[in-house]
């Protein structure tokens, strides 16, 4: 049996994992700080198995973790959006906290047990857009916004602490993820919001961008094969071999919410212009799948239950 601390357990990424983990019967230690964007709701299904632990607590802050083989991060903040307005947060969550959770891990006595291997979770957008082809793992780091940036800054730091402190990493990279329980700032459970208040969806940049899908459970799994059978120390991209662009995905929404028939166009603004949007993220993650991991979500299956979900389970 594995005792894994999960950083971020009620965010949407976080309660995927955390779910996935204790289904393999492993023991699980969550810690969330508990922000705007996580979802309490979890705290009772979680509770109901025997081997998780809750403590609510920011990752910045915290001194100590739990004995445990794994510390996996998805602890984090998210929303581009967010970042433009203020970065503070970003800066205090993604990096402090992140550098924080490090110090914790190579301050542990080694008389006992070794170290824990930290699992960390970064996002394709650290390599910045990319208008053909695919970024790979070795490739240079480009952010374009404060959120990008501050996850960047994070992954640098863990190379750092493995280099100079001699811990055991793993950084994944996924890219954008949808499922069901995901806060309304993002782009699918948003679009369901405006839709069910008479709203107009707003579609950055024309809905030119190009964005690749990828299912929470899809990238919890690939969590579990890192785990199983990565290389210590390695970086894995985790894409869902599925790419679109912006407003083929909101034409889908719309018409999950309302039927084929109906003229998508009425229902977004195409006027929004957002800085330093990224015309297109694609990774190559080859990496991963030479250790048997395959996504298995279907968007276009997936859609219209996710889409009726979020019609039926208004959070505030």
């Amino acid at each position: 049996m594995k005792l894994v601390t999960i950083t971020g357990c009620l965010g949407f990424i976080g309660s995927y994992v955390t779910r996935a983990c204790l289904e393999r019967g492993w023991k699980v230690y969550g810690i969330d700080k508990i922000t705007y964007a996580a979802n309490t709701e979890l705290i009772a299904e979680f509770s109901q198995n025997k081997n998780f632990t809750f403590q609510r607590a920011d990752i910045a802050k915290i001194r100590t973790l739990p004995e445990c083989d794994y510390v996996i991060n998805t602890a984090a903040e998210s929303h581009v959006g967010n970042s433009i307005i203020n970065s503070d947060d970003f800066i205090s969550s993604n990096i402090v906290g992140t550098k924080n959770l490090l110090d914790i891990i190579r301050n542990k006595p080694e008389n006992t047990d070794s170290r824990p291997r930290f699992i960390h979770f970064s996002t394709d957008e650290v390599y910045g857009d990319i208008v053909e082809g695919y970024h790979k793992e070795t490739d240079r780091l480009h952010p374009s916004n404060p959120y990008s940036a501050a996850k960047a800054a994070a992954d640098m730091l863990v190379v750092a602490w493995a280099r100079t402190y001699g811990i055991t990493y793993n950084i994944v990279r996924p890219t954008n993820n949808y499922g069901k329980n995901q806060y309304h700032e993002k782009l699918i459970p948003i679009c369901v919001r405006n839709l069910q208040r008479g709203k107009e969806i707003r579609l950055h940049d024309k809905g030119e961008p190009y964005r690749n899908w990828l299912h929470a459970q899809d990238t919890a799994d690939a969590v579990l094969a890192v785990i199983d059978k990565g290389v210590p120390n390695e970086i894995y991209n985790i894409a869902g071999d599925f790419e679109q662009k912006n407003k083929d995905t909101v034409r889908k929404v719309i018409e999950a919410f309302y039927g084929d028939q109906v003229d998508w166009n009425g229902y977004v603004n195409l006027g929004y212009v957002r800085q330093g949007q990224d015309v297109r993220y694609a990774v190559d993650d080859t990496k991963l799948k030479m250790l048997g991991w395959q996504p298995k979500k279907i968007f276009d299956v997936e859609i219209g239950e996710i889409v009726n979900f979020y019609k039926e389970n208004f959070r505030w």
